[in-house]
């Protein structure tokens, strides 16, 4: 809804997701949210969903921006930093790490949707895919996260800006833009 927005103020958009967002990627992806919870190791999703940001990157992301487009990507880094660095061992530092090696840079600016871990669950299984190997770890699973990008949210104040995710989706994408047009305004 944002991209659309964006595009109808005559903004020249590009709309991407995490893993995927390019060929490559987009391959990577089906491995890593396809398949049994216990498919990869906590290290060896670690190594496939960076290997699927720095193509990202490569062939989506950077050629964006460097043309002066803004881009918007369903999720990015802090995703690896919560389901990988938190959720299955505390590998945090080692994502920072990888991070830092392959990928060198955060978003200008990050939306955290925040709801109820129960409710996002519930959300995310009606969609019924076959890219719901992370829901399949449960609501325990949804609480920690819940709780990691709020902690996220605090370590990083200037990138992220929280939004309430309980409304309606016009209206949470309606408070998105209006959290966004100070920042946008700013270049």
């Amino acid at each position: 809804m944002l991209a659309d927005t964006l595009r109808a103020e005559g903004h020249d958009v590009v709309l991407t997701r995490e893993p995927g967002g390019s060929p490559g990627a987009e391959q990577i992806r089906s491995l890593v949210l396809e398949g049994a919870t216990d498919r990869w190791s906590a290290h060896t999703e670690i190594l496939l969903f960076t290997a699927a940001r720095r193509d990202h990157l490569e062939r989506t992301i950077w050629p964006a921006l460097e043309t002066g487009k803004i881009v918007i990507s369903d999720r990015f880094a802090d995703s690896t930093r919560m389901y990988q660095g938190l959720s299955r061992g505390d590998l945090r530092a080692l994502v920072d790490q990888l991070h830092g090696l392959m990928i060198g840079s955060e978003p200008d600016l990050t939306f955290l949707i925040d709801m109820d871990p129960e409710t996002g669950l519930r959300r995310a299984l009606s969609r019924q895919t076959s890219e719901e190997r992370f829901e399949g770890f449960g609501t325990d699973l949804q609480r920690r996260m819940r709780a990691g990008f709020l902690a996220l949210a605090d370590e990083f104040p200037t990138r992220f800006i929280t939004i309430s995710g309980d409304a309606a989706p016009e209206t949470v994408a309606t408070n998105i833009r209006a959290a966004l047009a100070p920042r946008l305004a700013n270049g």
